[in-house]
């Protein structure tokens, strides 16, 4: 997995590419959180279009970065999540826990 970032509106929005599996991805999502929280940016979307694939350990990368922004006074949201990843979300009952976006523009307006 590859992880851009850039800001809008006040909003980061994280850009992770290609698969989502765990391992090294964990902790360069981690600390890209932290250093968002660190630097009072906690309000944060993950832009979902370029990932490939996510499996179990991916899935909870993301549980983790939502309880660590919300006991942050934080906000996760996602954007663009692909028929795969919502599919999965849908399985494991988590579609009622994250807010999903079918673009990262509605995203964005929903903080306001």
């Amino acid at each position: 997995m590859k992880l851009s970032s850039k800001e809008q509106a006040g909003i980061v929005i994280l850009e992770p590419r290609g698969k989502i599996m765990g391992g090294p991805d964990a902790s360069l999502l981690h600390d890209k959180l932290h250093e968002c929280i660190d630097g009072n940016q906690n309000r944060i979307i993950i832009d979902l279009a370029q990932v490939d694939w996510m499996n179990s350990t991916g899935l909870g990368i993301l549980i983790s970065s939502y309880t660590t922004l919300r006991n942050n006074g934080g906000h996760l949201k996602l954007a663009n999540v692909t028929d795969k990843i919502k599919s999965l979300l849908t399985i494991t009952k988590l579609v009622s826990v994250f807010e999903a976006f079918d673009s990262v523009d509605e995203a964005v307006a929903s903080f306001k």
